[in-house]
């Protein structure tokens, strides 16, 4: 940038985009300096290399403005966790699955937990069942990722976030076999004409005596 250039001749473009032309280096530095700008090399592997005349300070910022707007579109997945018991009442249980549904429409992972204590490992069937209902209650928002399995003394299900796929392009019907069938009859029938009966003009004149 500016005095850094050391390439004798480079192709310039002006601040509004305009081709300059070919100017030697001083030239292309006195050219940027009266409008107080910058000479900027933005491609060095030209021949000869391409510069811009701009406020580097400018588009320094606007680029950073850029990213930081980039980065804040971009979502980060987290897991979240949601633990339950194997006996839960319904009003829990109700609470517990709108959470897992907040953080599933928020796009994060949610991590299910049943967790049994003391006699209650003795029926583990009961959080099986207890988790299958979670997946039926947020089958339209979440699928499964990793499947209800035993960890211990409890049983863990992962679940995403429901990938909707793009709906295919509706197709417009056939026309009836029978209407196209048809069209080439209609057709031929106008075209046979029956000729208008004129008996008076058909008719031979009788010869005189």
């Amino acid at each position: 940038m500016n005095d850094r250039i050391r390439i004798p001749q480079v192709r310039v473009i002006g601040p509004d985009g305009e081709q300059v032309g070919i100017l030697g280096i001083r030239e292309a530095l006195a050219f940027a300096q009266e409008r107080q700008l910058d000479l900027v090399e933005v491609s060095p592997t030209a021949r000869p290399p391409v510069c811009r005349v701009m406020d580097f300070g400018k588009f320094k910022y606007e680029q950073n403005k850029k990213l930081q707007r980039a980065r804040k579109k971009q979502h980060v997945t987290h897991l979240k966790e949601v633990k339950l018991r194997p006996k839960i009442e319904e009003h829990d249980y109700r609470f517990k699955i709108n959470n897992g549904r907040r953080f599933l429409e928020l796009h994060d992972k949610v991590k299910f937990t049943v967790t049994f204590r003391g006699r209650e490992m003795a029926h583990p069937e009961a959080g099986f069942r207890l988790l299958e209902k979670v997946v039926k209650d947020l089958e339209e928002i979440g699928q499964v990722e990793n499947p209800a399995r035993m960890e211990g003394r409890s049983i863990v299900l992962l679940m995403v976030p429901r990938t909707v796929p793009g709906k295919p392009a509706e197709k417009k019907p056939a026309q009836p076999a029978e209407k196209k069938a048809a069209q080439p009859a209609v057709a031929g029938k106008s075209s046979e004409k029956k000729p208008t009966q004129t008996a008076a003009a058909a008719k031979p004149d009788a010869p005189r005596s």
